[in-house]
């Protein structure tokens, strides 16, 4: 009301104030209007202002009268200009000679102007009034006016006696309202009609609709107020408003904490059935009354809703860690152990995991062979639980055997009266339960329609037995393992499959020779076997060839491939091809491979695969090596020092189109040369580079034994955790020398067989070989002559004393013999057959300039 007063006053006050300024505006702008007219005007028609017009500086006339005038008058300025606007005289000397800044079309036609304009003295009302000549015709222009700081008029004077009136009857009206708000104010206590409804209704809405119990209790214990709530909370009488809390029959807790008004917050009371929380204010705070407000609230089903919301959360984080935990590694064993180490003391205190034999070696699981205790995890030592590695063969009756049968878990809550379970080992069962194991849950480890074994919960440090809901989650827990110890039962069958594949594939022992001392190294990958190799393949003259290749990859496909790719080169290399030959015949092999896995829809092409062939001959120390997209061998020096050959690079296998380039090299005696996959020099972390430098580093600090160089390599090269396959293989070279080779240049005439022979002869008697000498004479007889009649010179004989005796005839053609049986009409045809008969092994091989038939003969 207050408020209300002062604002109609104010605007009472307002209007008056606002009709008065106004009314008086007004006022003083006509009485401006009429006084800027009436000066102006007599100034236009007094004496001599229409000659000062025509005058040479009418300023010079007009300027004294026009501000002897305007003082006179009273009015702000009295300007007289011309016809075109321009001033001749102002108050302002400097705005003589400037535009006129007002409307004077009007006045220029014969009218009298009056306006209110912002004119050079500011804001005025001004009046234009011509000056005519005795014809009429307007020969100038006089304007007067007047500021409007110095309109003024009655409503100036008049409104200090408003202002002073409004103030006496605001303060009046104030003073009034102040009276009835202060008695108001001690009836209400500061209250207001719109306060006091809510108030009502919010006491209204405490006592009937809130659903939680409010107690207001006076400073001497007295109960004021108490809702239905509280009512139905702690059964009150119906009288119980006005009496001591101690007098209506509460609990001794609540009574006391009611009557003693502390503070508190949450305390739990037992009322009967039911769990309240109580919480209790002083109402003595800023100046209240003395006494205390409890507020009650129902917690029984709160807390046992509480209880099962933390239980199954508990449930969810073990599930979650389960599909996380489990699984980490493809090995059956390990994941047994993540399963046992998950659920212990989690849900168990005890867990053991038992799996058939064939499942822990990758295979399929039957159900009439015993299990293997695999996994045991508790949260005490020394159980008398069968132990890891134990074979079980479990009874008919026991849970564990039901489980397997059925595909359900069991639930046994008391084993100390669960004879089947007691039937497995009656003296066992009983040192489980004076261990103080008493419940248990068994559940099958199921795989689709496999069940590769059981699991089994125990529960030993808390009273209760497990429950159908931990039953659940068991399962649940089990579910989720088996999937993982399923894939890893798969990855390990298909592991050993792989391993199997490639045990085959790769050599496993390396051929007897004596071109050079050999050692290898082979070391698969983490994730698996891959398509890294070797070989060392004798050749016919006493040379032998290595060869390293790689496919790229893991797994059986990489296996496959690469035991494709060696059996090849096997076939390759008995054909005594060149190494750029051999892998000419390797790169179109990979191209048919892929258009023959493209043409039938499945497989991954041969993509990636490398390959190093070298042939060593002892005899001219002699080395030839090419390479297709291989990294380059390394050769030891007998003095140590180490280089990286400059072997033309050629494409990977598979690529076509590209020919593939020799290099030559003559090593000395006791050189070591080193061949290797891209997984000994290359990592995730170095490029190839990198591990070139560290390789020669390591060469560099290394042996001359090859077995020594392939320690001291993979100690220095090896990876903590291989990516990728490495093949190592060192050959230290050896010499044929010259007390173990005989040649002779033979002339194109059969008498020279006889020649021959006659050498060899000696030469055999020399190395203390007589007893091959027939058989010898016999075999090169043969070879020289065809090679005297059907081949050209020059014609050579080379006889090699190695693990056998070599006999090798050259000639200077390409055309190569071949067996056949000879008719009985036929003079010729039964010279090879006859060398095959006697030797142990013959065939031919192409040079560059011809070709070499040679027959291998052993030394008794």
């Amino acid at each position: 009301m207050f408020l209300l007063q002062v604002v109609v006053v104010l605007l009472v006050v307002l209007a008056a104030v606002a009709a008065l300024v106004l009314q008086g505006r007004h006022a003083s702008t006509e009485e401006a209007r009429n006084r800027s007219v009436a000066v102006a005007g007599a100034f236009a028609e007094s004496p001599g202002v229409r000659e000062a017009l025509r005058a040479p500086d009418p300023t010079a006339v007009l300027q004294p009268r026009a501000e002897a005038a305007r003082k006179a008058t009273g009015v702000d300025f009295v300007v007289v200009m011309g016809t075109d606007g321009i001033r001749y005289t102002h108050p302002r000397p400097d705005r003589i000679g400037k535009k006129f800044v007002g409307t004077l079309g009007p006045a220029l036609a014969g009218r009298t102007v009056t306006e209110e304009i912002d004119g050079t003295l500011g804001p005025l009302v001004q009046a234009v009034v011509p000056v005519k000549a005795a014809d009429g015709t307007v020969v100038g222009l006089v304007s007067a006016g007047i500021t409007t700081e110095n309109v003024g008029g009655a409503a100036d004077r008049q409104l200090p006696l408003v202002l002073v009136a409004a103030a006496l009857a605001l303060a009046l009206a104030t003073a009034g309202t102040a009276l009835v708000s202060r008695r108001l104010r001690r009836q209400t206590h500061g209250l207001g009609p719109d306060e006091m409804t809510r108030m009502y209704e919010h006491h209204d809405a405490v006592l009937h609709a809130v659903r939680e119990g409010v107690l207001i209790v006076g400073g001497e214990g007295t109960l004021l107020l108490a809702n239905d709530e509280a009512h139905r909370l702690l059964d009150l009488p119906a009288d119980a408003e006005g009496r001591r809390v101690g007098d209506l029959g509460l609990p001794a807790a609540v009574a006391g904490l009611l009557a003693s008004g502390r503070r508190a917050t949450d305390e739990v009371h037992l009322v009967k059935d039911r769990l309240l929380a109580v919480n209790q204010r002083s109402t003595d705070i800023r100046d209240g009354p003395p006494g205390t407000v409890a507020t009650l609230r129902d917690t029984t089903e709160l807390r046992a809703l509480s209880g099962r919301a933390d239980t199954a959360r508990e449930r969810l984080d073990l599930l979650y860690a389960a599909g996380v935990g489990i699984g980490t590694s493809l090995d059956v064993t390990r994941t047994a152990e993540e399963l046992a180490e998950l659920a212990v003391p989690r849900f168990a205190d005890f867990v053991t995991v038992d799996l058939f034999d064939a499942v822990l070696a990758g295979g399929q699981p039957e159900a009439v062979t015993p299990l293997r205790r695999t996994a045991l995890r508790g949260v005490r030592d020394g159980s008398p639980l069968y132990p890891v590695g134990r074979q079980i063969r479990f009874v008919d009756t026991s849970p564990q055997a039901r489980s397997l049968e059925s595909g359900r878990p069991v639930l046994e809550p008391e084993l100390a009266r669960a004879p089947h379970w007691q039937a497995q080992d009656a003296e066992r069962s009983a040192q489980v339960v004076a261990y103080g194991i008493h419940s248990l849950i068994t559940v099958p480890l199921r795989a689709g329609a496999l069940v590769l074994g059981v699991v089994s919960f125990w529960r030993a440090e808390r009273p209760e037995p497990f429950d159908t809901d931990e039953l659940a989650l068991a399962e649940e827990l089990v579910t989720r393992a088996a999937v993982s110890i399923d894939n890893a039962r798969r990855y390990t069958r298909e592991h050993g499959l792989a391993v199997t594949l490639q045990r085959s594939l790769l050599p496993r022992t390396l051929p007897e020779q004596n071109a050079v001392d050999i050692a290898s190294r082979y070391l698969p990958a983490q994730a698996g076997v891959g398509g890294d190799w070797f070989d060392v393949l004798p050749l016919s003259g006493a040379r032998v060839a290595l060869v390293v290749g790689d496919v790229v990859g893991h797994g059986l496909h990489a296996a496959a491939t690469m035991g494709r790719l060696r059996t090849a080169v096997h076939n390759f290399a008995a054909l005594d091809l060149a190494p750029d030959e051999l892998l000419t015949l390797l790169d179109e092999l990979v191209g048919r491979i892929d258009q023959d896995q493209a043409a039938e829809g499945g497989g991954a092409p041969v993509t990636g695969a490398t390959c190093l062939y070298a042939i060593y001959d002892p005899v001219g120390r002699s080395c030839v090596l090419a390479r297709a997209g291989h990294p380059p061998p390394a050769l030891v020096h007998p003095d140590g020092r180490v280089e990286f050959p400059d072997v033309p690079a050629g494409p990977p296998l598979g690529l076509g189109g590209l020919p593939f380039e020799t290099a030559e090299l003559e090593l000395a005696e006791g050189s070591r040369l080193v061949l290797y996959t891209d997984g000994l020099v290359e990592d995730r972390e170095h490029d190839i580079d990198t591990g070139l430098a560290e390789l020669r580093t390591a060469l560099a600090g290394t042996g001359p034994s090859p077995e020594e160089t392939c320690e001291k390599v993979l100690d220095a090269r090896l990876p903590a955790r291989p990516v990728d396959d490495i093949a190592l293989l060192v050959a230290r070279t050896r010499a044929l020398g010259p007390d173990r080779v005989a040649e002779w240049r033979v002339p194109a005439d059969p008498a020279a067989v006889g020649e021959v022979r006659a050498g060899v002869t000696r030469r055999l008697a020399e190395w203390g070989l007589e007893e091959l000498v027939f058989t010898t004479e016999l075999i090169l007889s043969e070879l020289v002559t065809n090679a005297i009649r059907y081949g050209a010179e020059p014609i050579r004989v080379r006889v090699l004393r190695d693990r056998s005796l070599i006999c090798e005839v050259s000639d200077g053609t390409s055309t190569s013999p071949h067996l056949r049986y000879a008719a009985m009409t036929d003079e010729g045809g039964r010279g090879l057959f006859l060398v095959a008969q006697l030797a142990e092994r013959w065939g031919t091989r192409y040079t560059r300039d011809g070709k070499v038939i040679w027959a291998q003969q052993p030394i008794p």
